[in-house]
């Protein structure tokens, strides 16, 4: 998926647990479209890679990519580091709900992820697309109305 419909899933997703919970929904859903970025960390040319290339360069040549940072030790691992630096839970389950979307997301496409690292299985959802396809483009337009139905209750 691209970052684009990464960053929607991230909100979508937030803007959904902030409707159904007492987090402060503009703390959450800030921090899940931050999450929703962070597992490409590892691709140089994602929106965080550009941001980071140095950092980006080293974890995918020790790791590749979509794998460490595409896993569930990751999601564990960042969200026990944001226990470390605040005690702000809508910021920390906001960065972990964002990171999840995007893990999902990018189980939907057709080389999966390696969810389970170090193991060296892949994981897809039974339906996968094309990275930037005609079906991204409907899943960013289906996570855009799910946002904005849902966080019409924060608005009025």
């Amino acid at each position: 998926m691209t970052g684009k419909t990464h960053i929607m899933g991230g909100i979508a997703a937030t803007t959904a647990y902030a409707y159904y919970s007492n987090y402060d929904p503009t703390a959450l859903i800030i921090s899940g479209a931050i999450g929703s970025i962070i597992p490409d960390i590892c691709h140089g040319g994602s929106k965080i890679g550009r941001r980071f290339p140095i950092l980006s360069n080293i974890i995918n040549a020790i790791f590749g990519h979509r794998t460490i940072t595409h896993s569930l030790i990751f999601l564990v691992l960042i969200g026990y580091i944001l226990t470390l630096i605040t005690d702000n839970q809508s910021i920390i389950m906001g960065v972990v709900i964002g990171m999840a979307s995007h893990l999902i997301l990018d189980a939907c496409t057709k080389n999966g992820i390696k969810l389970l690292y170090p193991a060296s299985v892949t994981v897809r959802l039974p339906i996968t697309t094309k990275t930037g396809g005609a079906v991204e483009n409907i899943v960013l337009i289906a996570l855009t109305i799910v946002t904005i139905y849902l966080g019409k209750e924060f608005i009025l």
